[in-house]
């Protein structure tokens, strides 16, 4: 795998189309949330930023995608990942490649991310 990538689409041609648009869609989910969002890549992987802090940064592996909404979003959203059977740990929830991606829930996580940033300003 390539060590740096500039930009998500770089990023993306690394994977076989399906994932490429698995990573899309959540792409633009993400996106639909906040209008002032801003692409970059943090720790070689797909992120955003909002008002200048990480938002979330999500990943392709081999079976699922990694989704990184920083520690308080797992802990606020804990409950959800239990119910729904998703794999988490302090940092991460993994939302499996074979499944389709759980729109509804990443975006109540962005606007809890939105929400945490904002109060901290």
């Amino acid at each position: 795998m390539k060590d740096t990538f500039t930009n998500f689409n770089e990023y993306f041609l690394l994977f076989p189309e399906e994932v490429q648009l698995k990573m899309e869609i959540l792409r633009k989910a993400i996106h639909s949330q906040n209008p002032n969002l801003e692409e970059y890549i943090g720790y070689q992987m797909p992120a955003f930023k909002y008002k200048e802090q990480p938002l979330v940064y999500f990943a392709a592996y081999k079976n699922h995608i990694g989704f990184y909404p920083l520690p308080g979003a797992i802990v606020h959203f804990e409950n959800d990942f239990i119910e729904r059977k998703f794999k988490y740990s302090k940092g991460a929830v993994q939302f499996p490649l074979k499944e389709d991606l759980p729109l509804d829930l990443i975006e109540k996580i962005v606007l809890f991310r939105i929400s945490e940033i904002d109060k901290s300003k």
